[in-house]
């Protein structure tokens, strides 16, 4: 009996602790994305962008993909972003020459290369340094 009780305290121990775990995961990524656009003006976004070197892209945890470009980053945010983290590594089916959001993007996982999940992005949205940063 008392071995029952101690692993139900365990399970529910474990429990109440994943989602204080994953709402700290969230902040630091939202902290982090703000210290990224910090300094920087949102533009008008677009459903396409030119890439000229792709590795350049990259994924922001909670966020969406990331594409740096001179003094812009182009931010694609994920339809559902808690499902995107630091281990995924987009695979992305382009249908012409530009990245897209219509454009099939798949995630591995860094680790063991599997297939982590399917990106559903929306528009990227220019950030620009804002005169006399940078």
């Amino acid at each position: 009996m008392m071995k029952t009780f101690g692993i139900s305290v365990a399970v529910t121990a474990m429990a109440l602790a994943a989602p204080a775990y994953a709402q700290d995961r969230e902040e630091r990524a939202r902290m982090a994305f703000a210290e990224l656009v910090e300094g920087r003006t949102a533009g008008e976004a677009t459903n396409c962008i030119t890439t000229f070197q792709t590795n350049r892209l990259r994924v922001e945890e909670h966020v969406g993909l990331v594409y740096e470009r001179g003094d812009t980053i182009w931010v694609a945010r994920t339809t559902n972003p808690r499902s995107l983290d630091q281990w995924d590594v987009p695979v992305i089916e382009r249908y012409g020459s530009q990245l897209c959001t219509h454009d099939v993007t798949r995630t591995i996982d860094r680790s063991s290369g599997m297939f982590s999940g399917v990106l559903f992005l929306d528009d990227f949205v220019p950030y620009t340094l804002d005169e006399g940063e940078g």
